[in-house]
């Protein structure tokens, strides 16, 4: 599989196109100011205590408090609290934990006011990121992400990611890592370590206690609210994320930026530098790689389907509900299981892109077409959850209800991305708004491979708004033209001032209009 990253850089914001095999598989777009990200730790103080949740409303600068539960503290809360009270005062006076004792861990079932009170300085991560009319969620056990591990300060244990099986590579990355890290830090290994050289390794852990040593060195004589450390940029983080062996290049339209992504990686992936491409076109990046047509595709209330089905995308305040509809392309008696099962299949194979593309949390119900076989409802079941394996964000998919309705959980941890993909309508004098007028066109080609191809209909006629028409063909070679070659059967185009913008028929040799 290649993986292509696109990155433009306009506006005052970054935004970021993950393309797997050509196929948009994540979307960031992260503005310079990034207010409350995921992972930035701040020093906050303790606004009010609510005993009633177990819980604590806390002051990080936002408009709206935050959220700290009790279960969120951590096991070494003890711990973090007095390094952060010794960082701001001076009585600790290094980042390195090799003389601390370690108290107790708090207890698994504690009540949080038996811990914490009210107008306290605390060390808080951001969870969770403001989401609508709710404040950032918090927790107070602060780790560090790196390319290759996570650094967990206060504890002693080295973990190793379940999906490096090896046991040989598990049992050489766990010595090597109880020899290097230092005391009373405890490091995760991630799945990226695996293979990687000792130089690797200890660089990354480096790097990850450079930065602990930042975040002390700003909370001396901090006044709470105070962010002391941030997360890496989104563009850093996905590198560090993502970027493996199979990342074929990275196009950025920005020289600067480019530049800085060369250094970066140069540092923690030297074997990739040579990917980092500085786009020079006029054409906008996102247009050259066929971004912006896939994001119109994608972040509609309706999306099409290869096989000509659509689905239908609903938000609520509680949840997201997705309609699968066959469309027009029904399979005779004999085939209507097996039809509904193969729309089915590749239904949930899109939704389980879209979620992770649209970034859709919370709950979501999904009613797909009736299957009636139970064997086929297990099948389709199975096919939901090995889409979303892939998914880093924790969900739960349920067996099908006796509606035929599959409901999944996904976890949300900032803001679902809404882009606006209607544009004015140009035959209202801007007044009124269409769909994306670029997706038209994928609905015409689904119906005409469905009559010229399924069907194996002639003598088609396509008519369509003027402004269509000539779309279709004007130019050399014409899409109308592109169609003979496809199909080596010729379409006529007819202009009819009586459609609607984006409205199309389709007759055929006898002047019948044909159903779609």
């Amino acid at each position: 599989m290649n993986i292509d990253l696109i990155i433009r850089s306009a506006d005052g914001q970054v935004a970021l196109a993950l393309m797997k095999d050509k196929v948009l598989a994540e979307l960031h777009r992260e503005k310079t100011d990034r207010g409350f990200a995921v992972g930035d730790v701040y020093l906050a103080k303790i606004r009010k205590v609510a005993p009633g949740l177990n819980a604590a409303f806390v002051d990080v600068g936002h408009e709206k408090d935050a959220f700290l539960h009790y279960f969120d503290l951590g096991p070494q809360y003890r711990n973090s609290y007095k390094f952060t009270k010794g960082a701001v005062s001076g009585t600790v006076t290094s980042s390195l934990l090799e003389d601390w004792k370690l108290d107790q861990d708090i207890p698994k079932e504690g009540k949080l006011s038996e811990v914490i009170s009210a107008s306290q300085s605390i060390l808080v991560q951001i969870a969770k990121e403001p989401i609508s009319t709710k404040g950032p969620r918090l927790t107070a056990e602060v780790t560090l992400a790196g390319r290759y591990m996570v650094l967990v300060p206060f504890i002693n244990k080295t973990s190793i990611s379940s999906r490096i099986t090896d046991e040989v590579e598990r049992k050489r990355l766990k010595e090597l890592m109880i020899a290097i890290k230092p005391k009373n830090f405890g490091v995760i290994i991630r799945t990226n370590a695996e293979g990687k050289r000792t130089e690797d390794l200890e660089n990354d852990l480096k790097t990850l206690l450079q930065r602990w040593d930042t975040m002390f060195r700003n909370l001396r004589n901090a006044q709470a609210p105070k962010k002391v450390l941030g997360e890496l940029d989104r563009t850093s983080a996905v590198l560090r994320d993502v970027l493996n062996k199979d990342f074929t290049s990275i196009h950025v339209d920005d020289e600067l930026l480019a530049e800085e992504i060369y250094q970066t990686l140069e540092k923690t992936a030297p074997e990739k530098k040579g990917i980092v491409k500085h786009y020079k076109n006029k054409l906008d990046i996102f247009d050259h790689f066929g971004v912006n047509k896939q994001i119109k595709q994608a972040f509609g209330k309706q999306v099409m389907l290869s096989s000509g089905a659509y689905l239908i995308i609903e938000k609520t305040e509680a949840m997201h509900v997705i309609d699968v509809n066959s469309g027009s392309r029904k399979g005779g008696n004999q085939a209507q299981e097996k039809n509904a099962l193969d729309i089915n299949v590749e239904a949930a194979r899109e939704i389980a892109r879209l979620l992770r593309l649209r970034d859709m949390g919370g709950i979501v119900a999904i009613d797909f077409i009736d299957l009636y076989e139970p064997e086929n409802r297990r099948i389709l079941h199975k096919a939901l959850k090995d889409a979303m394996e892939d998914d880093k964000a924790k969900h739960n998919v349920l067996p099908p209800s006796r509606f035929g309705v599959i409901e999944l959980t996904r976890q949300r941890v900032r803001p679902e991305t809404e882009i606006d993909t209607s544009e004015s309508c140009p035959t209202c004098g801007g007044t009124g708004e269409v769909s994306a007028p670029v997706l038209i066109v994928d609905e015409i080609e689904n119906a005409l491979n469905y009559l010229l191809g399924e069907k194996q209909m002639t003598g088609l006629t396509l008519s369509v708004h003027p402004f269509l028409a000539a779309y279709f063909t004007k130019g050399f070679p014409s899409i109308q033209q592109k169609w003979w070659w496809r199909w080596k059967k010729w379409v006529k185009v007819k202009g009819e001032g009586s459609h609607q913008y984006l409205d199309f028929t389709v007759q055929d040799g006898a002047g019948n209009e044909v159903p779609l």
